[in-house]
């Protein structure tokens, strides 16, 4: 099970979840997003995958931002964390999809934040691509992911701080 723990010194939230050790890496022979795994459909184009080994779970304790004011405070890691499996082809890489391929990617994650979103407990939503080993990435099949934290992360937070008093300050978008 996964906690989040208060950090004192950075002053934000902190998630451990000690079971994502137990992740595979690299396996060679065999992988859970291959067609005919067992794992996912025999058939998809794009598809949208619980993470086995998430940091943030639906079925965690619900986040409270004013756990105990203990400087050792814990919280829940109430939120969800989803793979999006580009193609049921292992070896090709994100930049060999076909436009109508990322079509249907960026779709998903558009449909998947919007439900998301609609949830009172998901309050930052991040989509991200996983590719290659110095990102971390323990399967090489093409893929991202999509967390729902409980909580805005701090530079997330940060931007939309500066950016909505730079609107209310000169009456513009920063963006734009």
């Amino acid at each position: 099970m996964s906690e989040l723990r208060w950090h004192p010194l950075l002053r934000q939230w902190v998630a451990v979840a000690t079971h994502r050790q137990d992740r595979p890496q690299l396996p060679r022979d065999w992988c859970p997003f291959d067609p005919g795994s067992g794992r996912v459909p025999d058939h998809y184009d794009v598809h949208l995958y619980a993470n086995d080994f998430p940091a943030f779970s639906p079925d965690g304790e619900p986040f409270s931002q004013d756990a105990d004011a203990d400087l050792f405070r814990t919280t829940g890691a109430r939120g969800t964390q989803d793979v999006v499996l580009y193609s049921p082809d292992h070896n090709l890489l994100p930049s060999q999809l076909t436009v109508e391929q990322w079509r249907k990617v960026i779709g998903l994650w558009t449909q998947r934040t919007d439900e998301l979103f609609a949830n009172p407990e998901i309050q930052y939503v991040a989509v991200f691509e996983n590719t290659g080993l110095a990102i971390g990435v323990t399967m090489p099949h093409p893929h991202g992911q999509i967390y729902g934290f409980p909580f805005i992360p701090p530079l997330a937070e940060t931007e939309l701080r500066s950016s909505s008093e730079y609107q209310h300050e000169t009456g513009r978008c920063i963006y734009c």
